[in-house]
């Protein structure tokens, strides 16, 4: 018998069908008829979410650290003062539509588990010590800056900050410094580069640090829609689990198209959309 971590992508996402079918004859054979009634696209759609990289099986809980807008931009923004009536604190936080997304997707895959949102300026040491996961680069969130500067990965952000034109990921790599750049057309985005990043949280080792990090917003959308557009999250999770199978700490860069202004999800099966990985094969 193969382990499950030898099966690519398609012979487990089979093996879970044959599972699911099998559960469901069980139960009807010991008269368990609502159980079996339940079984199907629904139940099979759950049991999925129930697992991949954003299933966090111990049921603790998960922290969301966005980073906060610069002050600058709050100021020219309603109802991000906190003296209006009607201030509403989601408003200075940084990729919105990337949030919404993902605490949506964890919510749904681990309903046991509390799922609270932080703003990276308002972390306290009890938020530290819980399953992050991590929205944006070093630009604005300082957690994601602070923990790759700490964590062992070989993959560097420059900031963006003042020169958009100079914003690349740098992978040290055999002694030599690979540079992954977004691409622009004058100034319209149509490629930009995305990091996805798994760990053991440095700040309680029972926990995790998950980091969805682009150079520009749609990049770190598209990141996390890898694993929650529901087309591509069971394939991008069987490749995780399959390339990096017993590792806790691994890292892809890959590259996010965008059309007519649309993300488009990455398909991380597709090698020319994995940029770079670490570590490499055999390492």
């Amino acid at each position: 018998m193969l382990d499950e971590n030898e099966l690519d992508a398609d012979e487990r996402a089979r093996r879970r069908e044959l599972e699911e079918e099998l559960l469901a004859l069980r139960d009807a054979a010991n008269g368990n008829h609502a159980a079996a009634q339940s079984a199907g696209p629904v139940s099979e759609e759950l049991r999925r979410l129930h697992s991949g990289p954003l299933y966090f099986a111990d049921g603790r809980p998960v922290t969301i650290v966005c980073a906060r807008l610069p002050r600058d931009m709050r100021e020219g923004m309603p109802y991000t003062d906190p003296r209006e009536p009607d201030y509403t604190e989601a408003y200075t936080l940084a990729d919105l539509d990337t949030l919404l997304e993902l605490q949506g997707h964890i919510r749904a895959a681990n309903p046991l588990s509390k799922v609270a949102i932080r703003a990276d300026d308002a972390l306290v040491a009890d938020d530290l010590t819980t399953h992050l996961v991590l929205l944006g680069g070093v630009d604005w969130n300082f957690l994601t800056r602070n923990l790759l500067d700490k964590l062992d990965v070989p993959v560097a952000q420059v900031t963006r900050i003042g020169d958009e034109t100079g914003a690349a990921f740098e992978v040290q790599e055999g002694g030599e410094t690979l540079t992954l750049a977004p691409r622009l057309v004058g100034t319209e985005l149509v490629e930009d580069v995305a990091h996805f990043y798994r760990a053991a949280n440095p700040y309680n080792r029972l926990r995790t640090v998950t980091i969805f990090n682009g150079m520009f917003g749609r990049g770190t959308y598209g990141a996390v829609r890898s694993l929650t557009d529901e087309r591509f999250r069971d394939r991008n999770g069987g490749y995780l689990a399959t390339r990096f199978a017993g590792r806790d700490t691994f890292s892809i860069l890959t590259s996010v198209q965008i059309v007519r202004g649309e993300v488009l999800t990455p398909d991380w099966t597709v090698p020319e959309t994995r940029l770079h990985e670490w570590p490499g094969p055999g390492e």
